[in-house]
Parts: structure tokens; sequence; C-alpha cells
């Protein structure tokens, strides 16, 4: 899709009731209610984070949205498939502002040339203990991305056209945080196999955008 058309449709999306629960669940993996129930007491004591579905038009005037691929490391979100965002800092005055900033330091697009269009639902993280808070923004030129190199391990440009494909939807089996070998719903994008969180979040993306494109 062109990018002026995107933006033309995406207009609307402010008045658009959220999804919800309705779109998390058809990508919930089968594990997560067991998991949720074990951490009923930390959840009380969640950590914030912020995270943003960033869309744009690349250099052809096509829509896209970016994704990061995280980092191996020795932690619960080694190596996956991410939007660019963070856990809230003291100094930030919002979770909005959370998500900027973290878009900012970890793909280098600057907070004042993003516009947010929509918070939309948030998102219990049980191995990390965190509720993320999604929101969907634009940037109207075509971004100079700069990855944070610490961080990220490469940047994943996805078409507004392959993400809606309905052929994008997948079951696979992946091996969780808790070493457990599992089937789940997820999206393949790039070649790249997005589940848990990042899925949940992105189904209700792609269930919000439908009407209006």
């Amino acid at each position: 899709m062109r990018f002026e058309e995107f933006l033309k449709s995406v207009s609307k999306i402010e008045n658009i009731p959220l999804t919800a629960e309705t779109s998390h669940f058809k990508m919930v993996p089968p594990f997560r209610q067991e998991l949720l129930n074990k951490q009923e007491k930390a959840i009380k004591k969640a950590k914030q984070a912020g995270v943003l579905a960033l869309f744009y038009p690349d250099i052809n005037n096509v829509t896209k949205f970016i994704l990061i691929l995280r980092k191996t490391y020795k932690g619960v979100h080694s190596a996956q498939v991410a939007f660019p965002g963070g856990k809230l800092e003291p100094q930030d005055t919002s979770l909005e502002y959370t998500a900027l900033r973290e878009t900012f330091e970890e793909v280098g697009v600057p907070v004042d040339k993003i516009k947010v269009l929509k918070k939309i639902t948030q998102v219990y993280i049980p191995p990390s203990n965190f509720y993320v808070q999604p929101f969907i923004g634009i940037v109207e030129e075509t971004p100079i991305f700069i990855k944070q190199d610490d961080e990220v391990e490469k940047l994943i440009e996805v078409s507004l056209q392959h993400f809606l494909d309905d052929t994008a939807l997948i079951t696979k089996t992946v091996k969780t945080s808790y070493g457990v070998e599992v089937e789940v719903p997820a999206f393949k994008l790039n070649d790249y196999v997005v589940w848990g969180a990042t899925a949940m979040i992105l189904s209700e993306i792609k269930d919000l955008l439908k009407p209006l494109l």
C-alpha cells in the first residue's frame, strides 16, 4: 500500500474501539493461562514498559513498520523478534514517552519526528513480569535507521501488505524460556517467526487496521 493511502485511512483509527482480548486470544500460546495462574502474586508488582509499532514510507513510498531482532544474551527475551521499546525509567514522563525514547535509542528515529496515533491494549509478559503498553505511531518521511548495536541484532522492515495477508499466520513449534517445546500461533514476517506478546500486539493492530484499509 502506498503511504499516502495509508495515512488517509489510518487517520480514522482514533475512533476505532480496541479489540483487546478478542485479538490477543488468536495468538495466545497454549501455556499462557497456566503461567498467569502461577504468577498471580507477581503480577501485582509487575514492571512497566512501552513499545511502539512505527509505520513509515520506505524509499519507494511503500508502507512498512519496523521490528527488531534482539541480541542473544542470558535472558528470557534472548534472540526474539520484538517492537522497539523498553522499560519505564524514573525520568520518563509517561509510557508513551518511554516507547518514543526507546525507539530512538534502539532504531534511531528522533522522538520529535514521530506522531503517536493510538494507545492500544496492554499485554502482560509472564517470563519477565512486565506489563507492556503498546502504541501505534507514524513517521511521514523515510527514516534513516541507526541500530543500537549492543541490544539489537537486526532491523526487520515489514511491509503492511505482507503483514495483513493471512498467509503470514502460521503454527510453529518453539522452545519457551522454560525449556519446553510447544506449538504456538505465530506470524511469519520476512522469514522470522513472531510469537508470544509481540504476536498478540500485532493481532490487535491487524484487527484495528483491516476495517480501515
